[in-house]
């Protein structure tokens, strides 16, 4: 049997390990961002309905959700699990396009809409609410596969 040197090794587990992988992805995948059903804040008559209970998502796809609040109640959006584990692309509120690596809180105390794109990198369900409004039946979760 024929000894490998290290450079012959190295590149004998890139062409097995690493190039199969990069030809899978095609073009720039955050981009390409799949809609996700608006979440909308407030909607119904008490103002703490919301629109979406469970949203469904898989880890390196990329992804939009507006988030659309009423304004019925005030509400601290937050999903510490979901912040944590996405690259986040951009934020757009007010004509604004915000680009930032994560926040942990999005505070409507009134009527108003905002855009998330992202890509989510772990798998886990995460829930989501607006901060002590769950009881009232604010909250959410967002399962990534």
């Amino acid at each position: 049997m024929k000894k490998l040197t290290s450079l012959a090794l190295t590149a004998a587990v890139t062409a097995t390990l690493v190039f199969p992988l990069m030809s899978s992805a095609k073009g720039n995948l955050s981009l390409r961002a799949t809609d996700l059903p608006e979440l909308v804040l407030g909607n119904d008559e008490a103002g703490y309905g919301i629109s979406q209970k469970e949203y469904k998502m898989e880890t390196g796809k990329a992804y939009a959700l507006t988030i659309i609040s009423t304004g019925a109640k005030e509400c601290a959006f937050e999903s510490h699990g979901l912040f944590n584990n996405v690259w986040m692309r951009k934020v757009e509120a007010g004509g604004i396009e915000i680009k930032a690596n994560g926040f942990y809180e999005l505070e409507f105390e009134a009527e108003g809409e905002v855009e998330l794109f992202f890509v989510p990198i772990k798998p886990g369900k995460y829930t989501f609410e607006c901060a002590g409004l769950a009881e009232k039946g604010m909250t959410g979760t967002f399962i990534i596969e």
